[in-house]
């Protein structure tokens, strides 16, 4: 099997990792993989069942009921299939971004979909986004990035993104959202958000895109070679 290089991004809720890591994923004719959109699948199911994310018995129950499959469209966009059923744009909301965020705690499910993330970065070559990706997902990864911006920033980033898909959406609650995501995420027992001691860490609070993808394409060009 050929040599394969991967792409870990970490960061918490709303710095941009899911829009870079697509552009480079584009740009370098790599797989993308948005893992916070598979924990946000399991979450969806487990709402669907009326099944508290908080009740860790009834999700080791349902848990193997569940299928998950990724798939690409002709433009690269990762889908998500629970079931055989794409939720993709469903999973898209803030009460199961914050659902996600509890499920992910849970060490059932991080064991069930910990083999299937590996599996895709031993087949091809990956940028995977998330929040244990360079810690925990794939430690050996061949490039690790922790991108990260102020609370403030970050708020400021969703609100707007939710406004431009039609959808309600207020500062101050998007701002308490992604405070306690940001707790729930460094603080759950299991693989909590944190830089890997071996990343390189990119505050995006005071870049645009084209900036932060310009830093990002400079530290890939010294680890991976052309």
């Amino acid at each position: 099997m050929a040599k394969t290089y991967s792409i870990a991004i970490d960061g918490p809720a709303g710095a941009g990792k899911s829009t870079i890591a697509k552009a480079l994923a584009k740009e370098l004719g790599y797989h993308y993989v948005d893992t916070g959109a598979i924990y946000r699948t399991v979450a969806y199911f487990l709402d669907l069942l009326n099944v508290s994310v908080k009740d860790v018995d009834a999700v080791e129950r349902y848990i193997d009921e569940l299928t998950i499959q990724i798939t690409y469209d002709e433009t690269g966009k990762q889908h998500m299939l629970m079931n055989g059923m794409d939720v993709t744009d469903d999973i898209r909301t803030q009460d199961i971004s914050q659902k996600a965020s509890l499920v992910s705690a849970h060490a059932v499910v991080r064991e069930v979909l910990l083999d299937m993330q590996r599996d895709v970065a031993k087949q091809h070559n990956v940028i995977m986004d998330g929040r244990d990706i360079g810690t925990v997902v794939l430690p050996k990864a061949t490039v690790k990035i922790f991108l990260t911006a102020s609370a403030e920033v970050r708020a400021q980033r969703r609100t707007d993104e939710l406004v431009a898909k039609g959808q309600k959406a207020d500062f101050a609650q998007t701002l308490k959202d992604i405070q306690q995501r940001d707790y729930q995420d460094t603080h759950r027992p299991i693989a909590p958000l944190k830089q890997a001691s071996d990343a390189v860490l990119v505050d995006t609070s005071d870049m645009n895109i084209e900036q932060v993808l310009a830093a990002i394409k400079k530290i890939i060009q010294e680890k991976i070679p052309k």
